[in-house]
């Protein structure tokens, strides 16, 4: 959520900047709106006045033995006007509020201008992409083709038919040696983030209220984007591990050495791709449940732009480590999310379909989630708490991983070669076939 001093203040200035993401904010309907409330607290903090100033009355009266009866109906015609104003206030700034959930963080400065993926600036690459001396196959034929058993019945390593008997499209069963596989990358991740970088792993609940949404951004406005769980209470399953952990500060203050915080989870993430209809219905690169390895960063104000190149660096680590080319991506102000200020994308190099596609989101969220979610830390200069700045970032999507190293591990033969950083997570196997 946006700064009200901010939105009070320089209406204008925050309309323009939330222009460079094409967002086109109501000025007309805020400031109108602010014109009503400076109104009503006017009214509402002069009746308070005057009931204050009425009380006193009354108590001189009593005191010296007079009658003050006169003073109550005038006191009762003071509380009514009082609660009618509070009520109208009340309901002015349940509307501004509503209108602020709405709005999307302020670009950084630095973040590119543009409308969408095309302005999208290339920040730097790593690895050279493979070149085969054969057609590569994608993830779909090579999983296909991988056998694994099952009730001694041999079945695909990657079934997608068997997902969409159970469940439908955008899902998939993994066996044999691709479940192993898809399981190594995530323990890899884990505990690559956690030994090399020093985060506090963390298992976190996969279902949510949706308080705990409206605090990361995803809610009011993507709910389309959510799987709900009907029930007293209602539950949405997450849509990544994000949501729990950035709520671990959730009304908290924070001690000013405690800080800076870094977690890591591995869990499933669960979307309803409501408006990616028609895209990437093939394979495992946008489906309704995968599994990522999320980091989290709270931090002081002041340290989160270091933080951001720290985290995205992390992210980095992984993929060099399992030897994929990548490259990072700085997001326009059009294509930047809608909780973050600055976001990097890392896109991994995919050879069937010969370009790089997105494996990680690397965001500065500033203030904009802290604000929601009144996490905060005691800043020893001023004595007093201030909001804290919250990052995220996929440390990485363990489907996209998988999908990738198949394709860059892939034998002519349809065999997969393991790569060595995985093989204290597989048991001996350094070949799938």
């Amino acid at each position: 959520m946006l700064d009200p001093k901010l939105l009070r203040s320089d209406l204008t200035g925050v309309a323009a900047a939330l222009a460079r993401r094409g967002f086109v904010l109501d000025v007309d309907v805020f400031a109108s709106l602010e014109e009503q409330r400076k109104a009503v607290q006017i009214e509402a903090d002069g009746l308070r006045a005057e009931r204050n100033a009425t009380a006193k009355e009354y108590g001189k009266i009593k005191a010296a033995g007079g009658d003050p009866s006169a003073l109550t109906a005038v006191n009762e015609r003071i509380a009514g006007r009082l609660q009618a104003a509070e009520q109208k206030l009340e309901a002015i700034q349940a509307r501004v509020s509503d209108l602020q959930l709405g709005l999307p963080n302020i670009p950084h400065a630095s973040v590119p201008d543009g409308r969408d993926e095309a302005a999208n600036v290339e920040v730097r690459r790593s690895g050279v992409a493979r070149q085969f001396d054969f057609t590569p196959k994608d993830h779909v034929v090579l999983g296909e083709a991988l056998g694994g058993r099952a009730a001694g019945a041999t079945v695909a390593g990657m079934d997608f038919e068997a997902a969409g008997q159970i469940s439908g499209a955008r899902f998939v069963v993994m066996t044999g040696g691709v479940a192993k596989l898809h399981r190594a990358l995530a323990q890899f991740m884990l505990d690559f983030h956690v030994s090399r970088h020093g985060y506090l792993e963390a298992y976190v609940p996969y279902l949510v209220h949706g308080t705990a949404l409206v605090g990361t951004g995803q809610l009011p406005k993507f709910e389309q984007d959510l799987f709900t769980v009907s029930g007293d209470p209602g539950f949405y399953l997450i849509p990544t591990a994000e949501v729990p952990l950035t709520n671990l500060v959730r009304d908290k203050i924070v001690a000013a050495e405690k800080l800076p915080l870094k977690f890591v989870a591995h869990s499933p993430c669960f979307r309803s791709e409501a408006g990616a209809a028609g895209k990437d219905t093939r394979g495992m690169i946008r489906q309704h449940q995968f599994d990522k390895v999320e980091l989290v960063h709270i931090v002081k104000p002041e340290d989160s732009y270091a933080a951001l190149e720290e985290l995205t660096g992390h992210a980095e680590a992984v993929l060099q480590a399992l030897e994929l080319p990548y490259r990072v991506i700085s997001l326009c102000a059009g294509d930047t999310g809608f909780s973050a200020a600055k976001t990097y994308d890392l896109e991994v190099w995919i050879p069937s379909q010969q370009r790089y596609r997105e494996i990680s989101s690397c965001s500065n969220c500033e203030s904009f989630q802290a604000r929601r979610l009144q996490a905060r830390w005691r800043n020893p200069a001023a004595g007093k708490p201030e909001l804290v700045h919250t990052l995220n970032g996929s440390g990485v999507a363990v489907g996209r991983a998988l999908v990738a190293v198949l394709e860059n591990y892939q034998r002519e033969d349809g065999s997969i070669d393991v790569p060595g950083a995985l093989a204290p997570y597989m048991a001996g196997m350094m070949r799938l076939q």
